[in-house]
């Protein structure tokens, strides 16, 4: 069975430490733990006395200070890796740490999960290929030296990489290493530790360039661990259930979370805040359990995104390019069908395209399998159709030599619907006023990620009301537009007044519109 030495770095809180230490070895797991220099004496002093009775803990040989973005995490890290290797043989796997992590799991999960695949778990892209780093520095952080920190030698740091900039002082990166990059929170086995531990001793050039990039943390054993181990016996994933927000920090974790975490594919989560008393005491409890049935629904990530979203509702100062690109057409006519539930919306536009011949196009903003004509690529990801959306609506017109187009859209893309409705063409929409059961709703937080087959029901019944007030939003939103020729169907209303709606939509004669509304499934789920 998987033995774990954890490998804890950590800087304040020395009573929260201890407890961590205590809980994560009471079942027979290990810890090795590095207390950064910089910190304050005594609170070195108290973790140490408190631990050094247990035989499963060990500190690192040498203390340093460390520095965020510097190589000497990295340094420490080694330092508390080589402890735990020499104090504890019997550990199987390395987990990496902070001291704002907490188990999310109990340790029988987290041994058996292990025990599954013999393969070490590292976030681990490459770096110049993948899109990891979002902004500021990406070549800068290698292939020039960094010798000061950024956040705390502003200046210095700065100075010291113009200069070189300016000289063109870049160096190259070693040539047989392929740079990765990825989360700092590793979980590797220990035959790939004891590996790395002996290439730093032999590859000392490697180690130099290492010591003089920008946030090695991310880069130094990313890139190690693909060097030396084979692909097939890499998982390309952390172990520790982490967020960031918009701005790049990471999302913090609250009493009310608990089920939350729980839920999620992961072992460890952080941060948890300071303050989350109960939240704490609650998960330091979990890791000594037994026989817990822990349901996986991983919905965590996609959640969040969704709740923190619905207020974040922007507004522009000014056009973008694309929508400067002209207009579609004075004598075009661009008719669109907006509705929550999609498979309503497609029995429409099936219908009327069947019975009228005008071309009609489903969810292009919103489905990236929606059929589409070759268009010379401009239709060919999610990313080109909405920046160049009018071009790709222009090009459809053309495509169909039709003056008269039907396109579905989501009610939550608003933006476009205003673009589209501001513009010069004959616009006109109709809405599909559906009605939402609680088993509806559930699907569609399945489909969309926002819950799982295994989300608790307790989960669901605080989400869906959440999900339900969304949808409304959306439709009073469409109101509060106030977009001219804005008609709408309802399920709750009759074949006929529906028809009516339809027929001022298409520009349609009264029995054509009743022809096309006569569909007796046309709102069955």
């Amino acid at each position: 069975m998987a033995k774990i030495a954890f490998i804890l770095l950590c800087h304040k809180d020395p009573e929260a430490i201890i407890k961590q230490a205590e809980r994560l070895t009471a079942v027979g797991d290990y810890m090795s733990i590095h207390f950064d220099a910089r910190a304050n004496p005594d609170h070195f002093e108290m973790i140490k006395s408190a631990l050094e009775g247990n035989p499963n803990v060990a500190f690192a040989k040498k203390r340093i200070k460390c520095g965020w973005g510097e190589w000497s995490l990295v340094q420490a890290t080694l330092y508390a890796v080589e402890a735990a290797v020499d104090a504890f043989p019997r550990a199987t796997h390395f987990y990496m740490l902070s001291g704002d992590c907490m188990a999310i799991k109990s340790a029988e999960y987290a041994h058996e999960f292990l025990d599954r695949a013999d393969v070490d778990y590292v976030e681990s892209f490459d770096y110049f290929d993948s899109d990891w780093i979002k902004t500021g520095m990406k070549e800068e952080r290698l292939i020039y030296r960094h010798f000061f920190n950024e956040r705390t030698q502003k200046r210095r740091f700065y100075a010291a990489f113009n200069f070189q900039r300016k000289l063109g002082l870049t160096r190259k990166i070693p040539e047989d290493l392929q740079i990765q990059i990825g989360s700092q929170w590793w979980c590797l086995r220990r035959r790939t530790v004891e590996w790395i531990l002996d290439f730093t001793k032999k590859r000392r050039y490697v180690m130099r360039f290492f010591k003089t990039t920008w946030i090695p943390d991310e880069t130094f054993f990313q890139t190690l661990v693909r060097h030396l181990v084979p692909e097939d016996e890499i998982q390309t994933r952390t172990l520790t259930f982490l967020m960031f927000t918009d701005y790049g920090l990471p999302v913090t974790f609250y009493n009310d979370h608990y089920d939350l975490l729980l839920s999620q594919d992961y072992i460890f989560a952080r941060k948890i805040s300071p303050e989350a008393k109960e939240l704490k005491r609650r998960l330091g409890l979990l890791y000594a359990t037994r026989g817990w049935d822990f349901k996986i629904s991983n919905e965590g990530a996609s959640l969040f995104k969704f709740l923190t979203g619905r207020g974040r509702i922007g507004r522009r100062f000014g056009l973008r390019f694309w929508e400067n690109e002209g207009s579609l057409g004075r004598e075009r006519e661009m008719l669109i069908v907006v509705c929550k539930k999609w498979h309503v919306a497609k029995r429409l536009v099936e219908r009327i395209r069947k019975m009228t011949n005008v071309p009609c196009i489903e969810y292009l903003f919103n489905e990236e399998g929606t059929a589409l004509p070759d268009l010379g690529g401009i239709q060919s990801t999610m990313g080109k159709r909405h920046r160049h959306r009018r071009a790709l609506v222009r090009m459809l017109f053309d495509y169909y030599e039709t003056d008269q187009l039907v396109v579905c859209i989501d009610p939550s893309n608003l933006d476009l619907l205003q673009d589209f409705c501001a513009d010069r063409s004959k616009t006109r929409l109709l809405e599909i006023e559906c009605r939402f059961s609680d088993e509806y709703l559930t699907g569609h937080a399945k489909r969309v990620g926002l819950a799982g087959e295994k989300t608790p029901k307790e989960t669901l019944e605080r989400l869906l009301p959440t999900i339900r007030a969304d949808m409304v939003h959306e439709s009073d939103e469409l109101r509060d537009a106030n977009f001219d020729g804005h008609f709408r169907i309802r399920e709750t209303e009759s074949i006929e007044a529906n028809a009516a709606a339809l027929a001022q939509f298409l520009a349609a004669t009264p029995e054509k519109a009743y022809e096309i509304a006569n569909i007796d499934y046309l709102f069955a789920d």
